[in-house]
C-alpha cells in the first residue's frame, strides 16, 4: 500500500440485530475510524451478504476501508477493500495473488514473530499480534507480549496491529511500543457514545505521531 495504515481498526461484534450493528459502525465512522473489519461467525450467508453490502456503502460514504474476515468470496462480492486471514484460513501468497496489488491483505500472527516475518514476505499489508490483553471475545486466546511491536517496528516494513482486550487506558502503551493499528471490539462498541470513543482512540494516534 502507498499509505501506511495507522489508527483505530474497528472489528464488528457478533450481533443478532443487523440494524443496530450498522448504526454502531456508522457511529464509529462518524468518530473518525477509517478501517472496519466485518467479522461474523454466526449469521447465515444471506444475512452476511446483506450486512457486508450495507457496510460497504457506509464505509464508502465515510471514505473508509472495509476488510472482510476470513471470506475471500464475500470480499469480492461486495467489492471490499481487502480480507483478513487467520492461521487456518488459507495460503497468504495465494491470497495475495488472487487479491491483486491494490486490495488489503491482513494476517493474524498471534504471538509468533516468525509467522509475522513469513506473512510480510508473502505479501501481507499488515500483521496482527494478539491477544495483547485478556479478551472477552476470545478468552482462551494465546497471550502476545508487547515487545512484539518493538520487534516488528524495527525488523518489518509492514504495519503491525494489536488486538485483544484493548481499552483507552492500555492503548497508549501499545502505540508507544510501535503498534500502528489498534483492533478494538468491546471497548468501542460497548461504549455509551461510540462516536466519542472512536474519536478518543484517534486522538491517541494524533498525540503520538510516528
Amino acid at each position: 500500500m502507498t499509505d501506511r495504515l495507522r489508527g483505530l481498526y474497528a472489528i464488528t461484534p457478533e450481533s443478532p440485530d443487523g440494524a443496530r450493528l450498522l448504526a454502531d459502525v456508522e457511529a464509529a465512522l462518524t468518530g473518525g475510524c477509517r478501517l472496519v473489519q466485518y467479522r461474523d461467525k454466526t449469521s447465515l450467508a444471506p444475512e452476511r451478504v446483506a450486512r457486508a453490502q450495507a457496510l460497504r456503502r457506509l464505509t464508502l460514504a465515510h471514505d473508509a476501508r472495509l476488510v472482510i474476515n476470513d471470506d475471500m468470496a464475500l470480499a469480492f462480492l461486495v467489492k471490499a477493500d481487502g480480507v483478513h486471514l487467520g492461521r487456518e484460513d488459507g495460503n497468504l501468497a495465494a491470497a495475495r495473488a488472487i487479491l491483486g496489488p491494490t486490495r488489503l491483505l491482513g494476517a493474524s500472527c498471534y504471538a509468533d514473530f516468525s509467522a509475522a516475518q513469513r506473512a510480510a514476505a508473502a505479501g501481507a499489508d499488515y500483521i496482527a499480534f494478539g491477544a495483547v490483553y485478556p479478551s472477552p471475545t476470545k478468552p482462551n486466546a494465546v497471550s502476545a507480549a508487547v515487545d512484539l511491536f518493538f520487534r516488528a517496528n524495527s525488523a518489518l516494513t509492514v504495519p503491525s496491529c494489536a488486538i485483544g482486550g484493548i481499552t483507552l487506558d492500555n492503548a497508549p502503551a501499545l502505540i508507544a511500543a510501535g503498534a500502528d493499528l489498534l483492533a478494538v471490539i468491546t471497548d468501542l462498541f460497548s461504549a455509551p457514545d461510540i462516536a466519542a470513543r472512536a474519536a478518543a482512540y484517534q486522538r491517541l494516534f494524533e498525540k503520538a505521531q510516528p
